[in-house]
């Protein structure tokens, strides 16, 4: 295939795709020398955000409350639901596909002989078509890891560095302390870090000194409060050194005390709750207001703006329910950390008589925590297939559940696609149950390309 037979986004999709002997290849060297060539660099603050879960719920308030500044705000975000384009936003809407095409034909341009991997190219595109935006504040989710990701050939005005869990590890490393180092390093020195984990590897505090960074920690720095009506957030008025030079240990008492009582301070004060359902999504809002204070000097930002933009927050497929009978829930969750999360949302429901599970994960997932978590909460499995090698087979997900629970006397089917499984279970489900949809985000978007309004329509009316 040539670039002159490149007449659509699913043709340059499927060009990139084979540029490379290696779909995920580590490293920096390529893109920087890449950067060079385009003159990728940006005018305006940076805003880069690593971390297993909370990435993408962290950039989407970010950038609302950004927006309800007033600031023209472009969002790096991977992977996508249903469409390519969903991975840049300018000013809160989808990149066209003629604009991504006209990037890929630039960064096609410039590689000349040079391999770069599928997410490398595109990057590079979407980095492109961020700085011709003449943004006011950029924001970029890093796609795996932190350190030699592609996003940070760009120097970050702050990191913020979200939930750490084992994800990855064939990358990252086999345990916390060792992917934590790995997102540590979108960190840049002297400048604020938002570490909004509440109990962060060692790893990641550790570097945050070695490098001089501006350190803000959930618990020390920044911290919340509230009742089922409303929330409050107090921490640091804004940049400048952290109370200690050291770092603490994770657990330790004295890194909880802290500056946050102290005297130069800043609050915010019933707040509604963000509008991303779940209870991490607290953590996840506290991030981003720390991450605000610590730029208020560079991006100003209302009392107002913050209660709007947490308020008129979206995100699809963030536990996210879809109105109709029986109850329907959409949520990416696909490792142990966020499963857990997604099991504790769904206790927090209320009763349902049966629980049904549409199921499809990718094959190196961890399965044994994530199924044995959520089980006990299902009654009816749909296991599926997915549209990409790197998923693990329905069959194959069926019997490694059978092998966990040989004496369930649960219910389970497999089919070959999500949207197949979906109208199986809402077949089965009686209009006071409920239906969950997880485990990638293949799963979720596999039903999310059916559309919500349509997805209503056949849920009310099977």
């Amino acid at each position: 295939m040539t670039t002159h037979n490149l007449f659509t986004l699913p043709d340059w999709l499927a060009y990139i795709e084979q540029l490379h002997p290696k779909a995920i290849d580590m490293g920096l060297e390529r893109v920087k020398t890449m950067a060079q060539r385009m003159d990728i660099r940006f005018d305006c603050p940076v805003i880069t955000v690593a971390g297993t879960n909370g990435k993408g719920s962290t950039c989407a308030m970010l950038e609302s409350t950004l927006q309800q500044a007033g600031y023209r705000c472009g969002v790096f975000t991977s992977p996508h639901l249903v469409r390519f384009e969903e991975r840049l936003r300018l000013q809160g809407a989808e990149i066209a596909a003629g604009e991504l095409m006209e990037a890929f034909a630039r960064v096609e341009q410039a590689r000349g002989t040079m391999s770069l991997s599928y997410f490398e190219f595109t990057t590079l595109a979407i980095l492109d078509l961020m700085v011709r935006a003449q943004l006011e504040v950029a924001i970029l989710e890093v796609g795996l890891g932190g350190r030699l990701d592609a996003v940070n050939v760009i120097d970050a005005d702050c990191a913020v560095i979200t939930s750490i869990d084992l994800d990855h590890m064939e990358f990252l490393g086999p345990d916390r302390e060792s992917i934590g180092r790995e997102k540590a390093g979108i960190m840049r020195a002297a400048r604020p870090v938002v570490v909004s984990d509440p109990m962060p590897p060692q790893s990641v505090l550790d570097y945050a000194v070695e490098i001089g960074a501006d350190l803000w920690r959930l618990g020390r720095d920044f911290n919340v409060e509230g009742d089922k009506q409303q929330w409050g957030w107090v921490g640091r008025a804004g940049a400048g050194p952290s109370q200690s030079r050291t770092a603490p240990s994770a657990g330790s008492a004295a890194c909880e005390a802290a500056s946050v009582g102290a005297k130069d301070t800043r609050r915010y004060s019933g707040l509604a709750y963000p509008a991303l359902r779940g209870a991490n999504q607290l953590i996840n809002a506290a991030g981003v207001l720390a991450a605000l204070t610590a730029l208020r000097e560079r991006l100003p930002v209302t009392a107002q703006a913050i209660r709007n933009g947490l308020a008129f927050v979206e995100l699809p497929g963030r536990f996210q329910i879809v109105p109709g009978q029986p109850s329907l829930v959409l949520d990416v969750a696909h490792n142990p950390h966020s499963v857990a999360a997604l099991a504790a949302n769904l206790d927090a429901m209320g009763y349902f008589p049966s629980t049904h599970a549409v199921f499809g994960a990718m094959a190196d997932k961890d399965m044994k925590p994530m199924l044995e978590r959520i089980s006990p909460l299902i009654e009816h499995w749909y296991f599926t297939d997915l549209p990409t090698p790197r998923a693990e087979k329905a069959l194959q997900l069926e019997r490694i559940w059978r092998d966990q629970n040989p004496q369930s006397k649960s219910s389970t089917q497999t089919f070959t696609d999500a949207m197949q499984a979906l109208r199986a279970a809402v077949r089965a489900a009686d209009p006071a149950d409920r239906i969950v949809v997880f485990g990638s985000f293949y799963t979720v978007g596999g039903i999310l390309k059916e559309g919500v309004p349509r997805l209503q329509a056949q849920h009310i009316n099977p």
